[in-house]
């Protein structure tokens, strides 16, 4: 019933035309058995014994004009049935043009709330949700539950109508018959109800392990340089094959269990056929049925036997639907990202100026559900158009800062506050849109680098110019200029054509295309030289033509020398803030700060002795390799 009302929700809108298609339905049931009286009428009244006729026999051929009319004129009954059947085929059309066109637009719609669902859902939420299940849930459940609503539940209206229209004229015509001709029905019902109940479990772990399995191909597929990195495409085919085994079985037990549903439900509807058969051959030799009622009653319960034998296979098809459904509605019961705190009066969005975000962050902690603390009671303050630097070991919270202030998670405890306002009063899409983010591993549509580049311009005329700019500042113009078709070459899934430096600086064009108040950059200079970071960050310290330009900056970063300069630098170990000040107090301080320094100072002293060296070294070698020469050629 669960599966049931979660149809009639998805249906909204389309009642009337599935009322519309039932109807259809009923009116074609109700005209093929109409048809079907029109010869047994002719065999009991105009070839038969007119007295012993049943009464609905003697009207249906006094409305063709009579027994003598039709005596002299057989070709009546038979137009009157190509007419019947021809009405009768126009009513089906309708009932199929109906249901599939609303099938289709459920469907769709469907597809539409799925998307705009998903897309949301809480980052928490998505976390816990394979991305492979995901894709099976938003089209083949989606697929199963259009097919059941354009074939099988029409099918199954049609097979309850087919069974129970014909049994009032059967009782007029004959009453012994026609409890001989639905016997075996009430068993066959009862059967199919039980498989149905055997199979539900079975259609719901059949889907699961279809998920489970496109889960697998579609993780395998994102991380196949990394499964030929490590060698590992053996172990990753025999994990593939056992969960395609594992489908493969549910699959065959679904089959095993057809095999033999469909077996005894054909042993019922021969058995009720030869009943039939048996019982009207008898009363007819004794004198105590007529022909043209014994013809009826055999043509009638081929009729409707058969698709109450398939009223079995479709009843047990839609568990496979409900068992979709029932996928679908798990995830659109999850709850969505709330926008505003319930006790919010206003929203207060940010406004599109050029002028820096203040951010304050007063006693923040945050745990991810039932982990231990991410932030620790961190707290500081960012003024307009200043920069801050945020360093630390892995897993120190870095990150988790930027999520917080993007609001892809809440706080547990504390305030942050934006310009002067706390955070959850803002819109997410407000102040996403005002923040522009590049990420340590940066995604790029399969698309031209001018699209990836344009894909979070704010206005819609964003032109050559600024792309050109953005990309200058990023350093990136000149090797885009270097590809064949320039900033209208198309990179391949997720930028991989492109070497990881290359994505980071078209990451970090797209983000200054945006013109953010404040752009984050996330290590997102960890797979450039040397040299190109500090391009890119003197650019974006003292560049001042153009618009992009972010006044405030957020730089997360494991080497140093990207966050010497911020005004602002914070040390975070644990969650919590150990250290915090400018550089130049940093280093003079001891602490974790005065030792990373420290290393990576003596590190790039270490590289620049070992490049003299290996520069002195080739000077010797091609002074050698010359006074060889030279000796040689005196030889």
């Amino acid at each position: 019933m669960e599966g049931l009302r979660s149809i009639w929700k998805l249906a909204r809108g389309e009642h009337a035309s599935f009322g519309l298609a039932v109807v259809a339905l009923i009116v074609a049931a109700l005209l093929l058995y109409i048809a079907l009286l029109v010869p047994q009428s002719v065999f009991d009244t105009v070839l038969g014994d007119s007295a012993a006729a049943s009464d609905i026999s003697r009207t249906i051929v006094g409305w063709m004009g009579g027994t003598d009319a039709v005596s002299h004129a057989l070709w009546i009954p038979a137009l009157l049935m190509v007419v019947i059947t021809g009405f009768s085929g126009v009513a089906i059309h309708l009932k199929t043009r109906l249901a599939a066109g609303s099938a289709e637009r459920i469907a769709r719609r469907t597809r539409d709330r799925m998307y705009d669902h998903v897309q949301r859902l809480p980052c928490s939420t998505l976390d816990q949700l394979p991305s492979g299940d995901l894709l099976q849930r938003c089209t083949s459940d989606i697929e199963s539950m259009r097919v059941f609503l354009t074939s099988q539940a029409p099918e199954i209206g049609r097979a309850v109508l087919m069974l129970l229209m014909p049994l009032p004229i059967m009782a007029m015509l004959d009453w012994r018959m026609a409890i001989a001709s639905v016997v075996c029905v009430p068993a066959m019902l009862a059967y199919t109800a039980i498989n149905f109940k055997k199979m539900g479990p079975s259609f719901a772990a059949k889907e699961a392990a279809e998920a489970a399995m496109t889960a697998n191909v579609t993780e395998n597929l994102t991380g196949i340089r990394t499964v030929r990195a490590f060698g590992r495409g053996a172990y990753e085919e025999t994990r593939f094959a056992a969960s395609s085994a594992a489908f493969r079985e549910a699959d065959a037990h679904l089959f095993r269990l057809f095999a033999r549903f469909w077996s005894i439900s054909d042993l019922m509807c021969f058995t009720q056929q030869i009943i039939v058969v048996g019982l009207g051959a008898y009363l007819f030799a004794n004198g105590r049925l007529e022909l043209g009622a014994y013809f009826y009653f055999l043509t009638v319960v081929a009729m409707f036997i058969w698709p109450v034998r398939m009223l079995g296979r479709m009843v047990v098809e839609a568990g496979k639907a409900l068992a979709a459904i029932a996928r679908l509605d798990e995830i659109l019961a999850k709850a969505q990202e709330r926008d505003l705190d319930p006790d919010a009066a206003h929203a207060k969005p940010l406004t599109n100026t050029r002028e820096g975000l203040a951010i304050s962050f007063r006693n923040v902690s945050f745990a991810h559900r039932g982990g231990p603390l991410v932030l620790d009671d961190v707290s500081f303050d960012l003024a307009a158009g200043q920069t801050l630097g945020l360093v630390g070991p892995s897993g120190a919270g870095k990150t988790t800062i930027v999520q917080l202030l993007l609001r892809f998670h809440e706080p547990d405890a504390g305030t942050i506050t934006i310009d002067g306002c706390a955070l959850s009063l803002i819109p997410r899409a407000s102040i996403r849109g005002v923040v522009g983010t590049v990420l340590q591993q940066p995604f790029l549509y399969s698309k031209r680098l001018r699209d990836n580049i344009l894909a979070s311009a704010r206005a819609a005329d964003a032109h050559q110019r600024a792309m050109e700019s953005a990309a200058a500042i990023a350093c990136v113009h000149e090797a885009l200029l270097a590809f064949p078709e320039g900033y209208d070459t198309v990179v391949g899934e997720k930028g991989l054509t492109l070497s990881g430096g290359q994505r980071q600086r078209v990451a970090i064009a797209r983000a200054l295309v945006q013109a953010p108040r404040l752009l984050v950059l996330d290590d997102a200079l960890s797979a450039v030289d040397a040299q190109t970071e500090a391009t890119i960050l003197t650019a974006l310290r003292t560049n001042k033509d153009t618009h992009s330009l972010p006044p405030s900056k957020l730089i997360i970063g494991h080497r140093l020398s990207a966050v010497m300069h911020a005004d602002l630098i914070l040390v975070l170990d644990g969650g919590r803030v150990i250290q915090r000040g400018t550089h130049e107090q940093l280093v003079a301080r001891a602490g974790l700060y005065q030792t990373l320094w420290r290393i990576q100072t003596e590190l790039v002293d270490l590289a620049s002795e070992s490049s003299d060296a290996d520069a002195a070294m080739s000077d010797r070698l091609t002074e050698g390799s010359s006074t060889a020469v030279l000796e040689v050629r005196d030889v």
